[in-house]
């Protein structure tokens, strides 16, 4: 599953959600047809979009069995995904930023600074949060100046970023 977004709260009263979405647009993930929802601690459910759009930078959406507002609150904090068969491919050179979520990390000289933890969207551009036993975080932003590559097949990304940052 490719984590599109959380749900943070029930809008309305007929059992809609409001989604914060982890994609470039909110529109990327209104047009997938069938969303899986899962809190932390559980299994991926399915659910049929009956409706949804984008609203206020964020995307609200009727679900196939939400039908209350109280149903629909049950699923605060839960995530968003969809299969990482139904995204498009990507072209050469280009890679979905959920796939660098575990990539090791190496600077220039091969030395370890840890396991891309998570993605940071900013206003400016993605920042990699990379976690290692001796640093918690360190956060590297997702830019040309300080990529030097990304091997998927490879598991790392290769960072002109030194030890001591």
């Amino acid at each position: 599953m490719i984590v599109m977004g959380r749900v943070v709260a029930a809008h309305g009263v007929r059992g809609s959600i409001k989604v914060r979405t982890f994609t470039s647009s909110p529109d990327a993930l209104v047009a997938y047809r069938t969303w899986w929802l899962a809190r932390d601690d559980e299994t991926w459910r399915e659910f049929p979009v009956m409706e949804a759009r984008a609203h206020a930078g964020a995307v609200v959406a009727g679900l196939e069995g939400l039908s209350a507002r109280e149903e629909a609150a049950r699923w605060n904090g839960a995530w968003v995904a969809i299969p990482r068969s139904a995204l498009p491919a990507t072209d050469p050179g280009q890679v979905y930023l959920a796939d660098l979520i575990g990539l090791d990390v190496v600077n220039r000289e091969a030395r370890s600074l840890g396991r891309v933890a998570a993605i940071m969207e900013t206003a400016a551009h993605p920042v990699l949060r990379v976690q290692d036993k001796e640093h918690p975080e360190r956060l590297i932003p997702l830019v040309d100046a300080y990529v030097d590559a990304i091997d998927l097949a490879g598991g790392r990304i290769v960072v002109d970023w030194r030890t001591d940052y």
